[in-house]
C-alpha cells in the first residue's frame, strides 16, 4: 500500500480526545504476570484482529508504571468487567501503585499464569505475537489461546467520560 504524504493541520490534544470520548468502549482490564508478580491497567482500546486464528489486540501507554511488564511477558489476559465493576476499573485505573491493584475481585491464574478475573464477562488469555510502537502507545497483538465466559451477559461500557450498563 502507497501512503501519500499530504501536508493537513494536526488536530491538537483537547479536540482528538472529546472526540474519542463519544467512542463507547468496553472495559477491560488487561493482566499479566511479571517477574513474579502481578500487574495490569484498565484499557478501553481493545479490538478484535481475526478469527482465523484468534487473535485481539490491546493498547498500553509505554509511560504507563506497568509497561515494563508487558514489554517483558509472553502473555497477558484481556478481562472485560461487568456492570457493577466500577471498583475494579478504577483501581487499575493508574492512580494505584501496582502492588494494590489486585485487591478487589476474584482473582484466578489462568493458563498462561496471567492473572484471570474470575467473575469477568469475558476473559481471553492470549500469547504475544507481535507488538508495534506508534505515538505513545504500544499495541500489544495476541493469540488467543483461551476463553471464558460468564453466564450472565453483561458487559461494562463506557462513553462520554461515564460508565453505561450493556
Amino acid at each position: 500500500m502507497n501512503v501519500v504524504n499530504h501536508r493537513f493541520d494536526i488536530v491538537d490534544k483537547a479536540t482528538f480526545r472529546n472526540g474519542m470520548s463519544r467512542l463507547g468502549s468496553a472495559v477491560s482490564v488487561v493482566t499479566t504476570r511479571h517477574g513474579g508478580k502481578r500487574y495490569g491497567f484498565t484499557a478501553s482500546a481493545v479490538c478484535s484482529v481475526s478469527d482465523t486464528p484468534a487473535t485481539l489486540l490491546v493498547c498500553i501507554n509505554r509511560a504507563s508504571s506497568c509497561f515494563h511488564a508487558f514489554e517483558n511477558t509472553r502473555h497477558f489476559c484481556v478481562n472485560t468487567l461487568m456492570p457493577g465493576q466500577e471498583d475494579i476499573s478504577d483501581l487499575f485505573g493508574g492512580r494505584t501503585l501496582s502492588a494494590d491493584r489486585f485487591a478487589l475481585g476474584d482473582w484466578r491464574e489462568g493458563l498462561t499464569g496471567a492473572p484471570v478475573l474470575a467473575n469477568a464477562s469475558v476473559s481471553f488469555e492470549c500469547e504475544l505475537t507481535n507488538a508495534i510502537d506508534e505515538a505513545t502507545h504500544r499495541i500489544l497483538v495476541g493469540r488467543v489461546i483461551d476463553v471464558r465466559e460468564n453466564e450472565e451477559q453483561a458487559t461494562l461500557l463506557y462513553c462520554m467520560r461515564r460508565y453505561l450498563i450493556g
